[in-house]
């Protein structure tokens, strides 16, 4: 690591943004603003979604999921299944969190 930091420091090792094509001055942040009549249309279409879908369907699909998940099985399938009897990608989502966890990455190399 210490020969690495040189290397990096002498100019030797370019990183882009650190020692090459960096930025005389910081552009400042500005976050994205969504439009509110966006997000409430976003909304009305997840509802309707859900009450137009057969949820005994999209459940045991869910399920299948999670099974393929918990094994050695191909999860694709399962997952195209889902979002075909309409499961949103956050459900599916959900679903395989619910078997692998969430992903934490490390605070070292």
């Amino acid at each position: 690591a210490y020969d690495v930091a040189l290397q990096i420091d002498s100019g030797e090792r370019v990183v882009v943004g650190v020692n090459k094509y960096t930025l005389d001055e910081e552009e400042p942040y500005e976050p994205l603003r969504v439009d509110p009549a966006i997000e409430a249309e976003q909304c009305e279409r997840l509802a309707t979604l859900r009450a137009n879908r057969d949820q005994g369907a999209v459940d045991a699909a869910l399920e299948k999921l999670q099974t393929a998940a918990s094994g050695a099985d191909n999860v694709l399938w399962p997952m195209r299944e889902a979002h075909a009897v309409g499961a949103t990608g956050g459900e599916v989502s959900d679903a395989l969190r619910a078997v692998w966890g969430k992903y934490t990455p490390r605070d070292a190399f």
